[in-house]
């Protein structure tokens, strides 16, 4: 295999995420009890071959540097390659805050060509699979293509959420339209490219000089490049998740409770690798009730946990009851409590005798109506959710909502209706 230079744009704000994505980038969110979503490219890449690796960051990128470090867990601490994050700064010609995923290439320009890499390899740091990348690299030179673009078939009503194309018999792309209304093609990009490394700089330089580009690889330099240039579509046939919604997001994680789970975290052969804090095994005590969950490190489980993933350092209080949940590190459910499809955020604390996600109402949340309407409920980080109050479906707590935030839902009967929103008032 050539030189390859793995880069992963990880600079996603996340809205549809909601207040999951208030205080981090969406790389950095948790998944799967133990993991951050960056986990997934970076271990593919390691377990690819793969030890150049760039991780460019923009959006609140501290928890995500924090998480990511020298990159020891990858086994990328090295002196030779490694990992870098970068991010954008202002200092010099042409640098400012990165205007697109393209544009954050481009500025990094320099800094890549010190690698003198033949191959670059662009990976969204927003999506969970496994995949060996060396195979579309093969394929890709097979092809003596100047790009391919990892691709897989979605429902047709799911095709307008990403960049479709059209190829013709041998796998060439002859039209590429990125988030079209009405899609022509349910054929759609994973956010997985391999280019000929002096192929995209030129392009790039090009895109930079264009009036009115957003500097996006899907709306502007991948269209650009098949009128252009040899671009291949690369068709994926194992499991991958966009988890940029609230509801994308819940399904990935209760899909790991399937059995077989849609993605397999127990393959030795293609280990996920993550930044693991020491804490001790997780506890089940004689008042615990388990079922089909996923229960990390560091947790204390005296009450009831059916079908849901605990992060580490999780507390389960006697008589409390979680279903089908997703809690965050270090969150504490009271005793009586009762939570169904809701996501904690880390460090929140729900009181005793609490109810989270009650009733059928699947009213949209008003102030975050097409983020918030399968009926998930979701209490963003740090907050505190007095005792004895009831939540419906779709409610939003915001991050660092203290009980005198609920002061007017508590003057209404401590309850807060389908489709509610608490947040931190001023002060």
């Amino acid at each position: 295999m050539r030189n390859v230079v793995a880069v992963i744009l990880a600079g996603g704000q996340g809205e549809r995420l909601s207040v999951l994505a208030a205080k981090r980038a969406k790389p950095a969110v948790p998944f799967g009890g133990k993991y951050r979503i960056i986990d997934f490219p970076l271990s593919n890449c390691v377990n690819s071959g793969i030890y150049y690796v760039a991780v460019l960051t923009q959006y609140r990128p501290h928890s995500l540097n924090d998480h990511i470090g020298i990159g020891r867990p990858w086994d990328l601490d090295r002196m030779k390659g490694g990992v870098r994050l970068l991010q954008p700064y202002v200092g010099r010609r042409e640098s400012d805050w990165y205007r697109g995923t393209a544009d954050a290439v481009y500025q990094n320009i320099p800094f890549l060509s010190d690698w003198r890499m033949d191959l670059m390899l662009v990976l969204s740091g927003d999506h969970v699979y496994k995949q060996d990348y060396t195979e579309m690299i093969a394929f890709h030179e097979a092809n003596k293509a100047d790009c391919t673009v990892a691709v897989m078939e979605v429902p047709w009503e799911e095709a307008h959420r990403f960049g479709t194309m059209i190829t013709d018999e041998d796998s060439r792309v002859v039209q590429f339209e990125e988030k079209p209304p009405k899609p022509r093609s349910n054929l759609i990009s994973m956010g997985i490219y391999v280019f000929e490394r002096d192929v995209l700089y030129r392009r790039l330089r090009e895109d930079a000089r264009m009036p009115g580009s957003s500097r996006d690889f899907g709306r502007d330099v991948i269209p650009r490049m098949v009128e252009l240039d040899r671009v291949y579509a690369y068709h994926f046939r194992g499991y991958w998740q966009d988890v940029g919604t609230i509801h994308s997001y819940w399904q990935a994680n209760m899909g790991l409770l399937n059995e077989p789970p849609d993605l397999d975290l127990y393959d030795g052969e293609w280990v996920i690798h993550t930044k693991s804090e020491e804490r001790p095994p997780a506890r089940l005590t004689e008042r615990a009730e388990v079922h089909c969950s996923l229960i990390s490190h560091g947790c204390i489980i005296n009450g009831t946990v059916i079908h849901s993933v605990l992060s580490p350092g999780v507390y389960v209080a006697e008589g409390a009851v979680v279903r089908d949940s997703i809690l965050f590190p270090d969150c504490i459910v009271g005793p009586r409590s009762q939570l169904d499809r809701v996501i904690l955020d880390k460090n929140v604390v729900v009181g005793h005798d609490c109810v989270l996600g009650e009733g059928d109402d699947l009213t949209p949340n008003q102030k975050e109506p097409k983020n918030l309407t399968t009926g998930i409920s979701i209490v963003g980080k740090d907050s505190r959710i007095p005792s004895g109050l009831h939540l419906g479906r779709n409610v939003k707590i915001g991050s660092d909502v203290q009980e005198r935030d609920f002061e007017t839902a508590l003057r209404n009967g401590r309850w807060i209706p389908s489709g509610g929103t608490v947040e931190v008032e001023s002060r």
